[in-house]
C-alpha cells in the first residue's frame, strides 16, 4: 500500500518540481531578456534616424522649448510641486493610520507578482529564537488575543466613560470577540438548546446593546432561572457595581451545576467586592475559586488575586503567588513580570540614588532590582511610558495582547497606583528601562529572555485600541522610502518655481548648461558608435 502511494504521489511531485523550476527560470530569464529588448530597441531607434527625421524633430523641440516664457516654467515647477506636497500628505496620513507606505504597498501587493516577484516576507520569516534554532515569526493571524482578566464592566464603568466624554472605549473588534467568548462560553452543546439558551445566544451577537438587553428579559420571561440572562444585565443595564453585584448574585443562584458560569460568576462577584472596597472578601473569594476549579489556569485568576494581595499591601502573599506562577514552563504576562520587578525594586529602591551607584556601582539587590526591570521591559517595552507617566491612560480593552501595548495599558491601568505606593521604584524604574533596549538591539530578529518580539503587534492593538488612542509602536518603523521621496520633491520643485519667477534669466541659462551636459555622453556614444560601425552597414539599414 505504501509503493502504491509513494509511486502515485512520485508523478506530480516531479511535476511540481518542474513547475517551480519553470518558473524561477522565467523570472531570472525576464530581467536579462528585458534589457536585451531594451538595448535592441535603443539601438534600433539610432539606426533608423534619418528615416523617422529624428534630429528634425528634437530640433522642433528645441526651437518650441525656447519660446516658451519662464512663467510657463514657473506654472510647471509649481504644478509639480502641489502635486507631490498633496501625495506626501496623503502618504503620511496613511503611514500614521496603518504604519506603512501606501505606494509601497501597492507596489508589492500588485507589482511585483506582475514582475515575478515573490511575496513580502513581512509577514513570515526565520527568527532566531533565544536558543539560536530558527523558528517562524508569527503572522497577524497567530497573534493569540486573551481575555483581560480585569475587565470592567460595560454598563457600570464603560457606559459611564461614553456618557461623560462622548467617546466608545471599545471597538467593534474587541466588542464582538467578547460577544463569541460569551456565546461559547455560556451555550455549550448546542444540541440541547433550550429556548431561553437559544435567545441569549441571539442576544450575545446583537450588536446594538439595548437590543441585547431587551432579548435577555425575553429569556428571563421564558425562565426566570436563566443564569445567562442575569449575567447580560449585571454586564450591561447595571448602571453601578452594587446593582451589578446584586444581579450576580441573582444569576449565581440560578446557575445551577454548570462549570463555566459559577466560574464566570463567583470571579466577577470577587471583582465587585474589590471594587467596592472589600478587599480581603475579595481576596477570600478568590483563592476559594483556584481551589474549587485549579485547572482553570488559563483564566489567569492568579492575576485578580495579585492586584488584590498588592492593594492590601501584602507582598509575602503576592511572593508566595509569584513563586507558583512565574515559572519558566508556564506562560509569561505584564502582570506577572512587572510585579516581580516591583517586589525587587521595592527593597532598594527607598534607598537608591543614580549618583551614588554611579560612584560605589550596584549591590547584589541593586542589581537584581535592575535585571528584574530589564526582563519585564523586555517582556513588554509599551508599560513603562504609561507607568512613568510620558503617555496618558485610557480605559483598558476587553481583550489584551500579550506584549502589546492593548497589555500595557491593560495592567498599567490598574497596578499605577501600587508603583505609586512604594517610594522611589518609578524613580529606579525612570533611571533603568530604557537600558534594556541596548540588551536587545535588533529584537525582531533575536532576544534576550524571550523570544524576538512579534512583528504582528501594531495591526493586532489597533484593532482592540479606540482610535483616539494613540498606539505605541515598538520597534520604531522608519520613515518610509516613498515619504522622504516625495518630501524631497515637493521641496526641490518648490525650490525652483521660486527661484525660476525670481531669476527667470539666470535659470534659463541654468537649464541650457544642466540639459547640455546631461545629453553629453549620448552624444559622444553617437560618434563613437558612427566611427567604429562602416558607413556601408548603416546605409542598407537606412532603406529598410
Amino acid at each position: 500500500m505504501e509503493d502504491a502511494t509513494s509511486t502515485s504521489s512520485n508523478p506530480q511531485s516531479v511535476a511540481g518540481n518542474f513547475t517551480e523550476k519553470l518558473k524561477s527560470w522565467l523570472s531570472w530569464s525576464w530581467t536579462y531578456i528585458f534589457f536585451i529588448w531594451f538595448g535592441a530597441a535603443v539601438i534600433m531607434v539610432w539606426v533608423l534616424r534619418s528615416p523617422l527625421k529624428l534630429q528634425e524633430t528634437l530640433t522642433a523641440a528645441s526651437v518650441f522649448l525656447n519660446t516658451l516664457t519662464p512663467k510657463f516654467y514657473v506654472a510647471l515647477t509649481g504644478t509639480s510641486s502641489l502635486i507631490s506636497g498633496l501625495i506626501l500628505i496623503f502618504e503620511w496620513w496613511y503611514f500614521r493610520k496603518y504604519g506603512t507606505s501606501f505606494i509601497e504597498q501597492v507596489s508589492v501587493s500588485h507589482l511585483r507578482p506582475l514582475l515575478g516577484g515573490v511575496e513580502s516576507s513581512s509577514t513570515t520569516g526565520l527568527f532566531s529564537s533565544v536558543n539560536g534554532e530558527a523558528e517562524p515569526r508569527p503572522s497577524v493571524s497567530e497573534c493569540k488575543v486573551w481575555r483581560n482578566p480585569l475587565n470592567l464592566f460595560r454598563g457600570a464603568e464603560y457606559s459611564r466613560y461614553t456618557w461623560v466624554t462622548g467617546k466608545e472605549p471599545l471597538t467593534y473588534y474587541d466588542m464582538n470577540l467578547s460577544a463569541q467568548d460569551h456565546q461559547t462560553f455560556f451555550t455549550g452543546d448546542t444540541q440541547q438548546l433550550r429556548p431561553e439558551d437559544a435567545v441569549m445566544q441571539k442576544a450575545w451577537r446583537e450588536r446594538n446593546p439595548q437590543a441585547r438587553i431587551r432579548a435577555a428579559y425575553q429569556a428571563i420571561e421564558m425562565n426566570l432561572e436563566c443564569a445567562a440572562a442575569y449575567v447580560l444585565l449585571a454586564e450591561e443595564e447595571a448602571t453601578t457595581i452594587t446593582e451589578a453585584e446584586r444581579l450576580f448574585k441573582q444569576a449565581l443562584k440560578s446557575a445551577g451545576k454548570d462549570m463555566n458560569l459559577l466560574v464566570y460568576i463567583k470571579r466577577r462577584l470577587a471583582m465587585c467586592a474589590r471594587k467596592l472596597g472589600r478587599i480581603k472578601e475579595a481576596v477570600k473569594m478568590m483563592r476559594d475559586l483556584m481551589k474549587e476549579f485549579p485547572l482553570l489556569g488559563m483564566l489567569n485568576i492568579h492575576e485578580n488575586l495579585l492586584e488584590s494581595l498588592l492593594e492590601l499591601q501584602a507582598y509575602a502573599d503576592v511572593q508566595a503567588v509569584l513563586a507558583k506562577y512565574d515559572d519558566i514552563s508556564l506562560p509569561k504576562s505584564a502582570t506577572i513580570c512587572y510585579t516581580s520587578a516591583l517586589l525587587k525594586a521595592r527593597a532598594v529602591s527607598d534607598k537608591f540614588s543614580p549618583e551614588a551607584a554611579s560612584r560605589r556601582g550596584l549591590s547584589t539587590a541593586e542589581m537584581n532590582a535592575v535585571e528584574a526591570i530589564h526582563r519585564a521591559v523586555e517582556f513588554n517595552p509599551h508599560v513603562p511610558k504609561y507607568l512613568l507617566e510620558m503617555k496618558s491612560l485610557i480605559l483598558p480593552p476587553e481583550h489584551i495582547l500579550k506584549r502589546g501595548d492593548s497589555e500595557a495599558v491593560a495592567y498599567a491601568f490598574f497596578h499605577l497606583q501600587h508603583w505609586k505606593r512604594a517610594e522611589g521604584a518609578l524613580n529606579l524604574l525612570h533611571c533603568t528601562w530604557e537600558g534594556t533596549f541596548r540588551i536587545i538591539p535588533y529584537p525582531l530578529e533575536k532576544g534576550h529572555l524571550f523570544y524576538p518580539y512579534p512583528g504582528c503587534t501594531e495591526t493586532a492593538d489597533r484593532e482592540l485600541l479606540p482610535s483616539f488612542h494613540e498606539v505605541s509602536v515598538y520597534p520604531k518603523k522608519e520613515l518610509p522610502f516613498f515619504i522622504l521621496f516625495t518630501a524631497g520633491l515637493c521641496s526641490f520643485t518648490a525650490m525652483l518655481a521660486l527661484l525660476t519667477h525670481q531669476f527667470p534669466e539666470l535659470m534659463g541659462v541654468f537649464a541650457k548648461a544642466f540639459f547640455s551636459t546631461l545629453f553629453a555622453p549620448l552624444g559622444f556614444f553617437a560618434d563613437k558608435m558612427e566611427s567604429f560601425i562602416p558607413a556601408s552597414f548603416w546605409h542598407p539599414l537606412t532603406r529598410i
